[in-house]
């Protein structure tokens, strides 16, 4: 698709350079321009300027500078495509398509209609959170801990009366159903589903909201609901916070299991944290997470499904061509738990020696095994042996050989020539 120069002009023209950079960045007016902390490298000095009558930004510190559209791209990490669908959705500027036919459209107005509502949605909620009706689930985040930032820029909200709202404003029942936002019975007519829950705005990467999922502070109701699959939602090729992840200076990204556990994470300052949609990590997730990073540090929970989960995430990064290491969060279940007791800085000494996911997979093989037995001992270095040969170049697995060697104090000659005697076999 090819737009315009008029209409990119006319895009940029609708979104003021002050108003979309300090969507992003805290700006103070001195003089003429604006002044903030850049958000492309970590600074104390405040050298990044911003222009209302130029239209354009410059960090004195790094020397990134741009229009708004250059900008957008740089923050989200996006094409110059998207940048540009990215601000005329936000300004109200109408796109053409081309060559598209009469299905398309229909489908491309029903998102655009579920988007709509979704939005509409969240903004409502936002506001009962803080009202009367939202007391208890207010408490229950004060509680766990969330501050009023962390609540914000999450968009995290109470669900109370809002299908009467949605429906009052137009919106159909039929539509409410199919993102799951009202369901329906013979006994009790359409009905807000996640009635009385503490809500969880689901984001796309472009921080639309496409999904929910809602939090009981009740006992006898199921402590989660998610949003079904609909026209807007694919779990599988979707991730909880990466919409605000994706902009961390950091070089990597941490994948947890809960809504939680990623909301803590972003509240002790690990911005690059990142959650699974209550399904199992993905391919399609992978590939999603590998437009923004090469490396992810996985912390699932430390119980035994927590250990599983990990070990098949570990695969789909590796064939997504990605590094990854394991988070220990031992003697806690998930980072949620780790940071309230242990703190930020027990967390990063954590992260920074974070476990290489071959030794992860092989401690936890080794559980398998009796180590006080010879033969069950012999039957664990064989399986080693095997794990090793999986590394096709010479010198990585003359390193692992090596390591291995020296961890589980095996002679080093004689793990090579076992590893080379089961790579016949292998290959």
């Amino acid at each position: 698709m090819h737009y315009s120069d008029e209409l990119i002009e006319e895009v940029k023209y609708r979104n003021d350079i002050v108003d979309v950079i300090g969507q992003y960045v805290t700006l103070k007016r001195s003089g003429n321009n604006y002044f903030g902390l850049c958000p492309f490298h970590n600074e104390r000095s405040g050298s990044f300027s911003v222009s209302p009558s130029k239209q354009m930004f410059y960090c004195f510190g790094c020397g990134e500078g741009g229009n708004v559209l250059s900008f957008i791209m740089k923050i989200e990490k996006i094409s110059f495509l998207e940048a540009v669908k990215m601000l005329a959705e936000r300004r109200g500027v109408v796109l053409p398509q081309q060559n598209e036919s009469l299905k398309e459209k229909r489908i491309r107005h029903k998102r655009s209609k579920l988007l709509e509502m979704n939005k509409e949605a969240a903004n409502y909620c936002a506001c009962q959170l803080l009202s009367k009706n939202g007391e208890k689930g207010l408490s229950y985040l004060r509680k766990r801990g969330v501050s009023d930032e962390v609540i914000s820029r999450f968009g995290i909200w109470y669900s109370n009366d809002l299908v009467k709202y949605l429906h009052l404003k137009g919106y159909s029942y039929d539509l409410m159903i199919e993102v799951g936002l009202a369901a329906h019975t013979e006994r009790y007519g359409t009905y807000d589903k996640f009635w009385n829950r503490i809500m969880f705005p689901i984001y796309d990467v472009n921080s639309r909201v496409i999904g929910f999922c809602g939090r009981t502070i009740e006992k006898d109701k199921p402590i989660f609901l998610y949003s079904p699959e609909s026209p807007v939602l694919d779990k599988r090729r979707s991730l909880y916070g990466l919409n605000i992840a994706k902009r961390s200076k950091e070089k990597y990204m941490i994948l947890c299991e809960g809504f939680m556990d990623v909301i803590t994470m972003h509240g002790y300052g690990f911005d690059m944290a990142v959650g699974t949609l209550g399904i199992s990590f993905t391919m399609q997730q992978a590939y999603l997470l590998k437009k923004y990073t090469d490396t992810v540090i996985i912390a699932f929970d430390s119980d035994s499904a927590g250990i599983s989960h990990t070990l098949k995430c570990i695969e789909v990064l590796k064939k997504a061509g990605m590094k990854c290491k394991v988070l220990d969060l031992h003697p806690y279940i998930d980072p949620d738990d780790f940071l309230r007791n242990a703190g930020k800085e027990v967390l990063q000494e954590r992260i920074n020696h974070a476990q290489n996911p071959f030794f992860f997979e092989i401690a936890q093989k080794e559980k398998n095994f009796n180590m006080g037995d010879p033969g069950s001992k012999t039957e664990f270095y064989r399986y080693i042996s095997g794990k090793l040969c999986e590394f096709t170049e010479p010198i990585e697995r003359g390193n692992y050989i090596e390591a291995v060697a020296r961890k589980y104090s095996i002679n080093h000659e004689w793990l090579k020539e076992l590893v080379n005697q089961m790579s016949m076999y292998v290959e």
